[in-house]
């Protein structure tokens, strides 16, 4: 049997290790949480590896002939039980497993997985699975056993997979898609019972932190009117008092960021903490003042927290499993680089991503150059609809810009502004090929860094920290030391380095993700990318969330 070693990608994307969407803490486990994981452990393939009664091909294929909307994993069953020599898998001396419960358990509760769609012939599972309480034969329920084997693929694809990439690159999700072989995964969670609990599921760390935090935010949405905070008064300080101030402590007390006395009128101390944490966790400016936007942020409906939460562990379902020695990681709504070694986050540093005009666009690539003192050559774009009209009210632009013109193409001049400190790629670059013409780079932008909001690029992503970042890709070419860097940066003349190992970069988009603190973050939407994914999985159940 194949001893599988599952490690995931992103360590957020890609794991969340701080206070962003790529760190993957590690949590103290409680007993509800070790309970919880054995629970699910033990649906993954702890089946019985042998037994003496055996069943049929043509009974599947009758079994298939009766439930025809099963037909979608027929080869998944034929594969399955052709491997364990047609024996039964659920059901052990005419009695079903424990591990057989579980599962039925959770394809009742779908909706723990954020999935809203129905699993074929739910009556007729309950049905048997029901009857198969009250009866004991020394021959299982062949039919039951043959629906939880279709059901345990279903559940498989639908929790683990996700939707298909047809959907994923219409939402604009130009990442690589997980790819898993069922079959061979069900053979080596059969083959390694001792090792059980070593073995993951074939999902994103991130997905299993997000579903912990849907079942809070559904159980809060069940028990608690969320009703509409005053956010007409003026801004409240340290020291102020107000009957608001007591309704937003309450409310903070529901979303555990504040632990003090929830009817105190009095905006103290443990309270100006309380909305720094919410500010943090929700990408606002993180100033201790209960204004406009922090109200307006509490008065988000949980309703659309928890179609947020779906939305994200949808896309965590989609990020492929892989081993990488050193990653780079983007969450555009999050505006953070993450860089990673193997499994550790080594450091995070803010990004300017495009406007919402000018979108940066959500894929994968492989850093190969390392531009020192680049060129900018200008896009057609900007030439046409920027560049132009600012030389006819100005005939010394191209001059007071560093610009030159280097040819023709398309009716419009080809133009490079010149390498320097002026130079809208500030002193270093990073290319890895793609079809988006995008690139991380410096910038001469920097006050741009200290804004909560910062998508103000043409779909290039600005690094705040570019040197780290060289220093970083070059650490093992030892003849670019640092002060080599530093000359190479500021001599006013192009030189590309070729790094000897590329590095993957993913560039991603996740509003909703669990931080090194444990605690849900929620990001803006800032490409109007969620809501219709939202309505694709919600669809099957209008009534849900609305």
């Amino acid at each position: 049997m194949r001893n599988w070693s599952i490690k995931y990608v992103l360590v957020f994307l890609l794991s969340c290790i701080s206070l962003n969407s790529f760190a993957q803490p590690h949590r103290a486990e409680t007993p509800q949480t070790i309970v919880q994981k054995n629970w699910d452990l033990s649906i993954k393939g702890s089946f019985v590896e042998q037994n003496e009664l055996t069943l049929d091909s043509v009974e599947i294929i009758g079994f298939l002939k009766k439930y025809p909307q099963l037909n979608g994993v027929e080869h998944d069953i034929f594969t399955f039980y052709s491997s364990r020599d047609f024996t039964y898998a659920w059901f052990d001396d005419g009695k079903l497993i424990e591990q057989a419960g579980n599962l039925f358990n959770r394809l009742i509760n779908l909706k723990n997985e954020g999935i809203y769609s129905k699993i074929p012939y739910q009556h007729s599972l309950d049905s048997l699975f029901n009857l198969s309480g009250t009866t004991h034969q020394r021959k299982p329920n062949i039919s039951l056993e043959l629906m939880l084997t279709a059901d345990y693929f279903i559940f498989s694809k639908l929790s683990w997979e996700g939707m298909d990439q047809s959907v994923s690159e219409s939402l604009k999700w130009h990442l690589p898609r997980k790819r898993v072989n069922y079959e061979h995964f069900l053979d080596s969670l059969l083959g390694n019972k001792t090792d059980q609990k070593l073995i993951k599921e074939p999902v994103y760390r991130q997905y299993d932190l997000l579903k912990d935090y849907l079942k809070k935010y559904q159980d809060l949405d069940h028990r608690e009117v969320w009703a509409k905070l005053d956010n007409t008064q003026k801004a409240s300080l340290l020291g102020d008092s107000s009957l608001l101030i007591a309704q937003v402590k309450k409310r903070l007390y529901l979303l555990d960021d504040y632990h003090g006395d929830t009817n105190s009128i009095f905006f103290d101390e443990e309270f100006y903490h309380a909305l720094q944490i919410f500010q943090q966790r929700n990408g606002l400016t993180v100033d201790g003042i209960l204004g406009n936007e922090t109200i307006n942020t509490l008065n988000i409906p949980l309703k659309s927290r928890i179609r947020q939460i779906i939305v994200n562990m949808e896309r965590n379902r989609w990020l492929p499993i892989a081993k990488y020695e050193d990653v780079l990681a983007v969450n555009i709504p999050d505006f953070k680089l993450h860089v990673f070694h193997k499994d550790s986050l080594l450091w995070s540093c803010k990004v300017v991503v495009g406007q919402s005009t000018h979108p940066t666009t959500v894929f994968y690539g492989e850093v190969q150059t390392v531009v020192f003192s680049p060129y900018w050559n200008v896009p057609e774009s900007i030439v046409r609809n920027e560049i132009l009209p600012q030389m006819r009210k100005n005939s010394n632009y191209l001059a007071t810009h560093d610009m030159e013109i280097t040819g023709y193409r398309n009716g419009l001049p080809i133009m490079r502004q010149k390498p320097g400190p002026n130079n809208s790629l500030g002193l270093v670059k990073f290319l890895f090929p793609n079809s988006y013409n995008t690139y991380l780079h410096d910038t001469p932008a920097k006050s741009l860094f200290g804004e909560t909001n910062r998508a103000f690029s043409h779909g290039c992503i600005r690094v705040e920290e570019p040197v780290k970042l060289a220093h970083f890709l070059l650490r093992h070419q030892t003849e670019w030391s640092p002060e080599k860097i530093n000359v190479a940066m500021h001599n006013r003349q192009e030189n590309d380095v070729t790094l000897k190992t590329k590095v993957p970069v993913f560039i991603a988009y996740f509003t909703a993700f669990v931080g090194q603190d444990h605690q849900l973050n929620f990001r803006k939407d800032i490409y109007d990318l969620d809501e219709h994914l939202a309505d694709m999985l919600l669809e099957t159940d209008q009534s849900v969330l609305k």
